[in-house]
């Protein structure tokens, strides 16, 4: 058996990037805030890291500090999917990823965000392709 190369399925690549996420769940009658953080970003989406699920097409709105000392990306977005760590697994035991796609991101936040994604896959390459 062959070595499997593990294939993207994601129409976007996503990168690591962790960055600061308030989150509004607009489902809860009052409209919930849960900050948390995400360890990885895409032209699409991110996954946050949550102690509680949100289910499938919940509606949320979305705060994304990029750290690059600009303003905090605010746009809509719906629950795509979720997946509950593993009991046993040290670093998050009991904590739940939480795939996040945006609805209504603004042209020009999208742009920052792919010059962000853009530089981190060119870096990546630089390091794992040394000349």
């Amino acid at each position: 058996m062959g070595k499997w190369d593990g294939l993207d399925r994601r129409k976007f690549p996503r990168v690591n990037y962790p960055c600061l996420v308030v989150l509004r769940n607009n489902d809860s009658m009052e409209k919930e805030v849960l900050l948390t953080h995400t360890e990885n970003v895409g032209m699409g989406g991110i996954c946050v890291t949550l102690k509680k699920n949100l289910k499938m097409f919940t509606p949320v709105e979305l705060e994304v500090d990029l750290l690059d000392l600009s303003d905090h990306i605010k746009c809509n977005g719906k629950v795509v999917w979720n997946v509950q760590r593993k009991i046993n697994e040290r670093k998050k035991p009991l904590f739940y990823d939480i795939g996040i796609e945006f609805v209504d991101i603004d042209k020009k936040e999208l742009n920052r965000l792919e010059d962000i994604i853009t530089r981190l896959v060119k870096n990546k390459a630089e390091i794992g392709n040394p000349h």
